[in-house]
């Protein structure tokens, strides 16, 4: 077992990898990345925010949109309000570069990251937005899949995300998609692979069912490193492999190209 700090004021952190002991400063002002083993340790949305757009750039959208339990499913409505944030994504128009763009990035640390129906609201109307004001698309994935408290509503979102990215790219705008650990389920089978570039960080789990799921489920010992960012771009699944101090250079440079050609 790994050693763990529950008090959230503690000034130290420590690798889930390495179990490395370090002052929480020392690890954000590596952008999270551990400086021993290199692990990267899971951020939230407005961390990965911090790290990305141009400072005071974010102007946040549909901020007061928010979960509700309609299906009555026990203990959701408990569950949403155990967060600060209102859901597992957040929204806006921001700089990267002096470059103008709408953009999205999906928190893992609200219920894993998992796209209910706001979550695919948001989305949408972001989408509408960038064709509306003629600016490109950035999508940071993180998610555990679709959330399971609101049925097939959530599901919906998959093909209600898909048929608004088409109409971005019927307007002759890009999508950038990122993929971070983990992206997976309905998430991976719909807009996280749909992107015109697709952008990973390195080890991300990227998949739709689990390597665990799959090997118990067709009875064989799967590839090293199966379902990894590495074995998707080997692939040709995905474009780059970005480190995360690197991902913001990279999005520049393809802004610079698309607003360019």
């Amino acid at each position: 077992m790994h050693k763990k700090y529950k008090t959230e004021e503690s000034i130290w952190l420590n690798c889930k990898k390495c179990d490395q002991i370090l002052l929480k400063k020392v690890f954000y002002k590596n952008l999270m990345i551990c400086p021993k083993c290199g692990y990267y340790i899971r951020i939230n949305s407005l961390e990965r925010l911090e790290f990305t757009v141009d400072k005071d750039s974010f102007k946040e959208m549909d901020s007061d949109l928010k979960s509700v339990n309609f299906l009555s499913f026990p203990g959701y409505s408990e569950k949403l309000k155990k967060f600060t944030n209102k859901e597992a994504i957040i929204t806006g128009e921001a700089q990267i570069s002096g470059y103008d763009v709408v953009i999205g990035i999906m928190d893992f640390m609200f219920m894993g990251g998992s796209m209910g129906s706001v979550v695919g609201e948001k989305i949408t109307r972001a989408i509408e937005c960038a064709i509306k004001k003629r600016k490109h698309l950035i999508l940071f994935s993180a998610s555990g899949g679709a959330r399971m408290q609101e049925g097939i509503m959530s599901l919906m979102q998959m093909g209600k995300i898909s048929a608004a990215l088409s109409k971005l790219s019927n307007n002759h705008l890009a999508y950038i998609s990122v993929l971070t650990d983990p992206t997976t389920g309905g998430v991976a089978a719909s807009y996280a692979m749909l992107g015109d570039i697709i952008i990973a960080e390195p080890n991300a789990l990227i998949c739709f069912a689990g390597p665990r799921v799959i090997s118990q489920t067709i009875k064989q010992t799967l590839p090293k490193g199966f379902q990894t960012a590495e074995f998707l771009k080997e692939h040709g699944m995905i474009d780059i492999i970005s480190e995360r101090k690197e991902i913001r250079t990279v999005i520049a440079k393809l802004l610079n190209f698309f607003y360019n050609e």
